[in-house]
């Protein structure tokens, strides 16, 4: 599926995008380094190939943005990557982004991993931070990686 925001071409579907590209947004965005070997770049696409959904936004043959979702496709759903590069923010991309990916599973509970300055955003867009009884617990295996040299 293919389809227009203000201009910009939204595709639906994560194929065939290559590792280059993908890894110059992580880059842009700065969720990666030029200093990260190139050896992974695999990562970035099998990442995507795993994901259940997703999103990517181009102006021409730019990747400007996109969005990635971890799924079981029936009952929970949770944002893993939503980026979109800093001169295209602010302009509601990242809420249509969102408001697409909530489309494939209306029902579902969704969940989004993300940072402070981001909790205003996903209330827009419909999340709640949940109570202080029923947070969510995460392991950063990455991190420790990144720590150990091993990423």
């Amino acid at each position: 599926m293919y389809q227009y925001y203000k201009g910009l071409l939204i595709r639906e579907g994560i194929e065939g995008i290559a590792p280059e590209l993908l890894r110059g947004l992580y880059e842009k965005i700065g969720w990666c380094g030029k200093e990260l070997p190139q050896r992974q770049n695999e990562k970035f696409t099998e990442a995507l190939r795993n994901s259940a959904w997703g999103f990517t936004v181009w102006n021409k043959e730019e990747l400007v943005g996109m969005v990635r979702v971890v799924s079981d496709k029936v009952m929970v759903a949770s944002v893993q990557d939503l980026m979109i590069l800093p001169e295209y923010r602010r302009k509601g991309l990242g809420s249509f982004l969102i408001s697409l990916c909530l489309q494939k599973l209306p029902c579902g509970n969704w969940s989004a991993r993300t940072t402070p300055e981001n909790y205003e955003f996903y209330r827009k867009c419909g999340f709640s931070m949940p109570d202080s009884q029923n947070v969510t617990m995460v392991y950063d295996g990455y991190m420790l990686a990144g720590k150990r040299g091993d990423r």
